[in-house]
């Protein structure tokens, strides 16, 4: 699900950029020092699940996890997802440099929404932490080919019949990523419940008001 370099127009890539950019600013403040153990471990995580790519015509299927990204890191999870794409097109030529804004926004914002919909429904009960976890993997697949559709389709008409394939060939995908993220919620809440906490999605001083 990375989008290469030549395939959006200048315009779009330049306005990616700026929103990836901002994003990535506001991710960073709200990381505390306390959660640079998670990121890193997550963002190596989301690295790692991208690697094997499954081909299917012109594009090609792959684990993404971004809604376990941001069940698990809320605000932190745009940084860590840009991050490991940012090695991912450095190390591996997965996506390009130019595409680099897009792809983050592609799967950086349904982290965010992830976590946010993970923080409010996830209760206080081990069930109901599997079952926003399921949703939160399910959910963040399906807006990330939600969103590489929609730029695929702003890049020209000759990229349409890629756009419909690739939501196609995401579909198994969205019941991979949410049973993974049931499994791993599941683990976590057994094993070390405070791993699931998150940063506040608005800063402390602003809670009160």
């Amino acid at each position: 699900m990375h989008i290469s370099d030549g395939v959006l127009p200048t315009s779009l890539i330049l306005g990616c950029y700026a929103g990836s950019m901002v994003l990535a600013g506001w991710s960073a403040r709200r990381i505390s020092n306390d959660e640079l153990p998670k990121v890193a471990v997550l963002t190596a995580s989301f690295f790692i699940a991208s690697l094997v790519h499954v081909p299917l015509g012109p594009t090609s299927v792959h684990l993404l996890i971004p809604g376990l990204v941001g069940a698990l890191l809320g605000p932190a999870a745009f940084l860590a997802i840009a991050l490991g794409l940012l090695l991912q097109s450095l190390l591996f030529q997965f996506g390009g440099l130019t595409a680099l804004g897009a792809n983050a926004l592609m799967m950086g914002i349904p982290a965010l929404c992830c976590g946010f919909f993970f923080r409010h429904l996830r209760g206080t009960t081990r069930q109901r932490h599997i079952l926003a976890g399921a949703l939160a993997g399910g959910l963040g697949t399906v807006g990330s080919a939600l969103l590489l559709a929609l730029l695929l389709v702003s890049a020209g008409d000759d990229f349409l019949g890629v756009a419909k394939l690739a939501l196609v060939a995401h579909l198994p995908v969205i019941l991979i990523e949410a049973t993974v993220s049931a499994f791993v919620v599941s683990f976590l809440y057994t094993v070390k419940p405070e791993l699931l906490r998150q940063q506040p999605f608005i800063p402390p001083q602003k809670l009160n008001v």
